[in-house]
Parts: structure tokens; sequence; C-alpha cells
């Protein structure tokens, strides 16, 4: 059961980064075919429309785009690439007008009718651009519509297998692809293929992201040969909602809330960010933020659950009515009313900083490859700031789009290596036909509480040196798992492809974890617990090498903004 199609541009993923980069294809130059694919639904899935708080850009007079590169850099522990942080505030005031002039994004607006800005933790100026709490939903819905009216087909419910090569190796040439519902594999030939799926660390046990995501594309393009970087940062937002036995455990709370004046308080009521961060308290950035709740609730000082207290109440509740509806109606949900009460949060995994390496216009070290958005790596460093995401996503997917619908124009569409095809289909069909193995959700939590204890928010060398070994046996355990039902809608099916895939960037995770031998951003050794810029103001890059693993380190290159 297979069919095959062509295309220019192939584009993995329907988020922020696959939309814009879509839609600037098409505007570049409309005679190329352009195919997007989606694991969900067009526009309804991914992390892009699950944005609450906004898109950081420097518009106001009192604002500029150096301050908020240094922000940025700043926050990213100074491993950010710098060309690329720079790229990021350059583009975004443009971008924003886009959004709103070409692609009708309704942003809120000040009393004197400019674009109303606010207050976002790790951020030297008022510069996050927003659409209430619910800014995702609002630049989404308006992609999605821009891309039905240009007639950009879509491949929904339909997620990627493997990328395909040229039988000399050379080149990526398209992908391998399944369409969930009715299990019928799908060959994709194309010049180029943009990776924009999204990665999200859902080998955690607690997530903020978006269900379907499983490092897709950073599982695919490592094992085609693209080279990874700063896999090890893994960004812990510092405010899920702590949800016992629900889907909604770690849905997030965002960045607004501390931005506003929230408060933070420890299972004894003290306001504990006093000893982490006395002078930005609840500002600081995201890092500091999920490590102090880690710490307070490690030395018994959380609540009940396991968490910590937000509280806004001072804020008014017919401020926290008016300005955060989503989050209100979201804690109504499980109980609480977020206006008038005290609401239990704690870390949760929320966002790869690390990912493939890409050069400004998306560039990945393979021939025919691109990414974008959070499938890529360099833009944020060891920790990315709130509000930066969705500005990389949509900055960078433009930039992406211009340019593949270019350098399109000479490329050559080739065939991809037969036995690829094949391999990667057997490798998906192994699940179903094995009449007794064992169950890959079973295997997934595993995962999850191993992440979760040995390669979590609090590292060291002897937890990631077991957690590797442990890895490793999952993955042998995982690859005989069992998915019987058939093709049709099988989810048991999609469970094995998805944790093949996360177990493959877990392991990636602890190796670069093991390896940086400091504290930085995101990434926090009890054993290192400073930063070494002597030793570690470096990337750490991988690459597949055969059945092993190839590591190497990169010095940073500081063009722009030193330490």
């Amino acid at each position: 059961m297979s069919d095959a199609i062509t295309t220019d541009i192939l584009i993995l993923g329907t988020g922020g980064a696959g939309l814009m980069a879509a839609l600037h294809a098409y505007w570049r130059d409309p005679g190329q075919k352009v195919l997007l694919v989606s694991k969900g639904m067009l526009g309804k899935s991914g992390c892009t429309r699950m944005v609450q708080g906004g898109y950081n850009v420097a518009l106001a007079a009192t604002d500029s785009v150096q301050a908020h590169f240094e922000d940025t850099v700043r926050g990213g522990g100074f491993l950010n690439n710098q060309e690329l942080a720079w790229t990021l505030v350059e583009d975004a005031p443009r971008i924003v007008r886009e959004l709103e002039n070409r692609i009708g994004c309704l942003f809120d607006r000040a009393p004197d009718g400019r674009i109303h800005q606010k207050a976002f933790a790790g951020q030297s100026s008022d510069r996050t651009v927003h659409v209430g709490d619910l800014t995702g939903i609002e630049i989404m819905s308006r992609l999605r519509d821009q891309v039905f009216a240009c007639g950009i087909p879509c491949l929904e419910n339909t997620r990627g297998l493997e990328l395909l090569l040229s039988a000399d190796g050379s080149r990526v040439v398209g992908a391998e692809l399944l369409d969930i519902q009715s299990g019928k594999f799908i060959t994709v030939k194309s010049k180029a293929v943009i990776l924009a799926t999204g990665a999200g660390p859902l080998m955690y046990q607690r997530s903020a992201c978006a269900q379907e995501k499983a490092a897709d594309g950073i599982a695919m393009a490592f094992r085609a040969g693209a080279h990874l970087m700063d896999m090890e940062m893994v960004q812990f937002h510092p405010t899920g909602l702590v949800v016992p036995g629900s889907r909604l455990n770690g849905a997030l709370l965002e960045e607004g809330l501390r931005g506003a004046g929230a408060h933070l308080f420890n299972g004894k009521g003290e306001r504990y960010m006093e000893r982490y961060d006395p002078e930005k308290m609840e500002r600081s950035t995201r890092d500091r933020v999920s490590r102090a709740a880690y710490v307070e609730i490690m030395a018994g000082r959380g609540t009940e659950n396991g968490g910590v207290h937000i509280d806004v109440t001072h804020l008014g509740a017919e401020f926290v009515e008016k300005n955060f509806t989503g989050m209100r109606d979201r804690c109504l949900r499980i109980g609480y009313d977020l206006a008038r009460e005290r609401v239990e949060v704690a870390p949760t995994a929320h966002f790869n900083m690390g990912g493939i390496r890409i050069n400004r216009d998306g560039h990945t070290n393979l021939e025919g490859l691109f990414a974008a958005g959070e499938d890529s790596s360099g833009v944020h460093g060891a920790n990315r700031l709130g509000g930066n995401g969705v500005a990389e996503s949509t900055v960078f997917g433009a930039r992406v789009g211009d340019h593949v619908a270019d350098w399109v124009k000479a490329a050559r569409l080739d065939d991809p290596h037969r036995d690829q095809i094949a391999s990667a289909r057997a490798v998906a069909d192994r699940f179903l036909e094995r009449a007794g193995g064992e169950n890959p959700f079973l295997l997934r939590e595993e995962l999850g509480q191993l992440m979760w204890g040995k390669v979590g928010i609090v590292r060291n060398g002897p937890d990631l040196t077991t957690a590797l070994a442990e890895i490793a046996v999952l993955r042998q355990r995982a690859a005989d798992a069992a998915a019987p039902g058939g093709r049709l809608f099988n989810l048991g099916w999609q469970q094995a492809l998805d944790l093949r895939n996360l177990l493959t960037a877990s392991d990636l995770i602890a190796r670069n974890a093991l390896g940086r031998e400091e504290s930085r951003g995101a990434h926090h050794r009890s054993d290192f617990e400073q930063a070494d810029n002597s030793r570690w103001l470096c990337n750490l890059c991988l690459r597949r090498d055969g059945t092993a693993v190839k590591s190497w380190t990169e010095p940073v290159k500081l063009d722009r903004l030193r330490p």
C-alpha cells in the first residue's frame, strides 16, 4: 500500500515555521510546487497555536534591536550563534508588520493606537506583542487562512518516517511518509526538504508540548547524516499546571503572569525567589526560576503534589479576567480560579534549544535539506527567552521559504535510493508484524521517568552515565515492541514510531549533558555548579558515524557581544 508524489519543495511541519516557509516560497515564486505535511490537522496541531504569551520585537522608541539582541545572548549564556540571534531581532519588526498587514493578525493595541507590548521575564523593555493570552491561536488561524487562499496543498494526519537520499548518498531528495489514518506509505520526491516539525521534549514525564510531537525532525535528520548542536539544552518552563493523572498535567501558565507581577510561593508560604534572584525575583529567566522551584520541591518545601504556588490575586480579579482569559479558563477546568486563588504549578519540559545546525537561510550540512524553528539550533543558545520562540518560527520560516524558492530553481530532481524506501517501510512495519512484544505506551512512561529523574533540571555525571546505559536498553526493548490491530489509525503503532524517535533524541541529549562539565543556562550540573568560559564557551556538536555517534566541540563566535 503506497503512493508516490513529486514536488519542488516538501515542508514537514505546519506550525509557525512551516506555514511561513510555505507562504513565502509561494509568494516568491507561485510557479514552484510546494507540499505541506502535517502530523495532525492543518492549523490545529503543533505548539505555535499553544503560544499564550506573545512575540518579542523591538518597536518602541525606548527600545532597540541592539537591546533585544543583548537580552537574547545574555539570556542564552553566550552560547548563541550570534549571527542567527542578530537575524532574529533584526527581522522581527518587519515580520510583525507582515503578520498584521499581509497575513491579517489583529494584535492588541495600546490606547494611542500603537501595538501593545507587555513585560516578559528576561527582557529589558516591554517588547512582547500579543493577542490577550491567546496569541498563538490568532497567528496560526491567519496563517492557515492564507495557506487556504493560496491553494497550497497539505497532507494532514501524515507523519515523516525517513528522509530519502540520492542513490550516491550526496543529497536529500525527498521523504518517506505514512498516512496515519489509512496506514498507507507515501514516497515524496522533491528538490528540497524543509524540516519544521517543532521538535518538542516529550521524552520527559511532564511536558507542555503538543502531544503529537516526538522529535521526529531531529531524529530523521540525525539518521540521514545532519549535524546537530547543543542537544543538552532543554528548557523547563517554571509554571506548568500540576494535575496528577490528567493530560493537562504540565500545561503552561505563561510568562506574562510573571511579567505582570505574579508571585511564587513554596508549600510553606515563602516567596522563595528572594533566595535565588533577589533583584529580578519572579521576572528572572526561565532556567533560574525552574531550578529554584526544583530545589524548593526537592528540599521538602513543595506542595503536597510536588509543586509550588503561583499567585496573581494581588493584581485584582478584574485585571486577571481581562488580560489572562485563556489561562483563567484553563485553570477553571481543573477546579481553580486563577483570578481569586493560588494555583499549583511545577517546572515542565517545554522547548529544545538544541537541534539541527543551520545558517541564517536554513541550510544544513546536507545538500537539499533545510530547517527552521525548533528543529534547528543556535538562535537561543543555552536558554530561550519567553516570547522569542514564535518570533524565531516566523522569522526563520519566512527566510527559509524565500531562500529555498530561489535555490530550487537551479536544483535537480533526483530519484531516491530504492533500498532506503524499502528499509524505511520495513522498520515501520515490523511493529505490526510482531505477534508478541512489549507495550510501547508503557515503555514511553519508563522513558519519561528516566529522563525526568536523571537527565532533568539538575544533572550529575553518575546519573547521566546510568541514563545512557538505560536508554540503550530501552532502545532494544522498544525495537521489539508490538502494535497489533492493523494499519488503520493504529495508535499503538504511532506510539512505537514516536518512541523510536524520542529515544534517539534522548540519547543525544544525555550524551551532550554528560559531555558538558559546567552549568550554563538550562543545563545545570550539581557536580559542576559554575559556568566555565575558559573551557566551555563552545557548542557541542554531534553526527551519526555508521552505528556510532561522533561528537566534537566548536568555539562560539563572539562576533557582536562578549561576556
